[in-house]
């Protein structure tokens, strides 16, 4: 009897399909260290937003970041930022769609965006990075 793999069962995706498909996955994601390294090395080409509620937020947030709840996102609400302004959100951690919620929303406006992935579960306890309260 021939062995089965359950790897190679479903062939791998051609080298050209799965550039395209990580190139797509990384226009909508990024995380904790990458944030962290751009904010310790001074670049400002996006804003950070925490999409918790205010309480959640006041208790800790990412060192750097505003409180804009997902909920409370409208143009109205984000006139205060230029057209061009990036927004990379989180929320919990990977157990919350809060800031895939914010994200829908913020796309739904015109704004571009992207999820840091783990929320401030992975920027605070698995990555140990900086937080405010307040």
């Amino acid at each position: 009897m021939k062995n089965i793999s359950r790897v190679l069962e479903i062939p791998p995706a051609k080298p050209s399909e799965t550039h395209q498909y990580f190139h797509r996955k990384l226009s909508l994601e990024t995380d904790p260290a990458d944030v962290h390294a751009d904010l310790e090395s001074g670049f400002d080409g996006f804003t950070l937003v925490d999409v918790r509620d205010p309480e959640a937020y006041a208790r800790s947030h990412a060192r750097g970041a505003v409180n804009i709840p997902h909920a409370t996102m409208t143009e109205q609400r984000l006139s205060a930022y230029p057209p061009d302004t990036v927004f990379v959100v989180y929320c919990w951690g990977p157990g919350c769609n809060g800031a895939d919620k914010a994200a829908y929303r913020l796309s739904k406006l015109g704004r571009p965006v992207k999820v840091m992935l783990g929320g401030i579960e992975y920027w605070q306890e698995r990555e140990g990075y900086p937080v405010e309260q307040g």
